[in-house]
């Protein structure tokens, strides 16, 4: 029998304790592990009630989250942690330094530290603590709970098998490009759940003579892309930041699209551009990586490179085929290494990725690649 994901809630308000707990519980492969009310009383905790998942406030007393995750750094602890979030300045930048102190993820309360109406947010958070819950299961030997992912309408319900083997029947045939892969003059990359610490891995890791610019788009709030591409920009050999319009598309750059903006790339005689917009959302999302990738696939024809990663839904699997098609080069992230196989699942599906690669090889494939290929 399948293990629901247990779930270690910690936080200094009582009543979101007790609200966060309710969604928990009303969640399908889910169960609330224990309660406390700061740092220290998680530490106590863990070992009794051992879960596989946790989800934090930042701001309490005694011992708040970023100095909880420095004390399960030195302690050597590897349950996921999953950050709740305020959506001020102040609250990206504490929220991006609990990324980079291994937090894997993290939720926007809507209203404040004490958010009564969290409940707006519940299935966006069940579907983090069932994602990353169940991968950290996986490394225990555990059998996690098999839920739908990918359809967030139903509420995690298990996927019926003569519905996939209908999907599976109705699958469009693959595209046939158009011709070969030309010299390589982009490298767009689609990203959600599980991305910004995929992402640190990789452009930590990138060659600091990768002759293409990278853009990306990360699903993520506003407030908070700034701050995040501020946080890889120290440890990527690249310059990383966040987009504006009209900036320069030139090599040496990694642009981040800002939260709640579509990015485009358009080239020009004298170099490339982005182009920021607040068209309606594609797919849920805003920015989207289809669109990125449909004008990627407009602009530079065979002449770029799109990489699908970890992530729920179906973002982007469409429109890496527009690059796929022109003759472009498609990577998708394996399932093994993928905290959510949605994304990266659905392009390779559809036939529209040319090589899946693990996250761990990820850097070294996109340098090879690129200056392989370079123009």
């Amino acid at each position: 029998m399948p293990d629901p994901v247990s779930v270690l809630v910690v936080d200094d308000s009582a009543l979101m304790r007790n609200l966060v707990s309710k969604i928990i519980e009303a969640t399908p492969g889910l169960k609330v592990a224990d309660k406390a009310m700061n740092g220290v009383f998680a530490l106590q905790k863990i070992p009794r009630c051992d879960p596989d998942v946790i989800v934090l406030d930042i701001e309490m007393p005694e011992m708040n989250g970023i100095e909880f995750l420095k004390e399960r750094k030195r302690l050597g602890l590897e349950m996921p942690v999953v950050i709740l979030s305020s959506v001020a300045k102040e609250g990206a930048e504490v929220t991006i330094e609990a990324l980079s102190l291994g937090a894997v993820d993290f939720i926007t309360k809507p209203s404040g530290s004490v958010s009564s109406d969290i409940h707006t947010v519940a299935g966006e958070l069940s579907r983090l603590l069932l994602a990353y819950g169940s991968q950290y299961q996986k490394k225990k030997g555990k059998q996690p709970p098999q839920y739908e992912f990918e359809a967030p309408e139903r509420l995690f319900e298990p996927a019926p098998v003569l519905e996939g083997r209908q999907k599976a029947r109705e699958r469009p045939e693959p595209p046939v490009p158009l011709r070969q892969p030309g010299p390589m003059e982009l490298i767009a990359i689609g990203i959600s759940t599980g991305g910004p610490n995929a992402l640190r891995e990789v452009f930590a890791k990138i060659d600091a003579d990768l002759p293409q610019p990278i853009v990306v788009v990360q699903h993520m709030p506003p407030g908070f892309t700034e701050e995040f591409a501020k946080s890889l920009d120290r440890i990527c050999p690249l310059d990383v930041k966040e987009a504006a319009e009209g900036d320069l598309v030139r090599p040496g750059r990694i642009l981040i699209a800002p939260g709640d903006k579509h990015i485009e790339v358009e080239r020009r005689p004298l170099g490339a551009i982005a182009h920021l917009s607040d068209a309606p959302p594609m797919n849920g999302h805003r920015p989207s990586a289809d669109v990125l990738f449909a004008s990627v696939a407009k602009a530079y024809g065979n002449r770029a490179m799109g990489v699908i990663m970890t992530g729920m839904g179906r973002d982007g699997a469409r429109e890496l085929g527009s690059i796929f098609k022109e003759g472009g080069l498609t990577l998708g992230q394996d399932e093994a290494s993928s905290i959510v196989y949605g994304m990266p699942k659905a392009a390779f599906e559809l036939g529209h990725v040319t090589q899946q690669v693990p996250l761990a090889e990820m850097a070294a494939t996109l340098s090879r690649l690129g200056k392989q290929h370079r123009s």
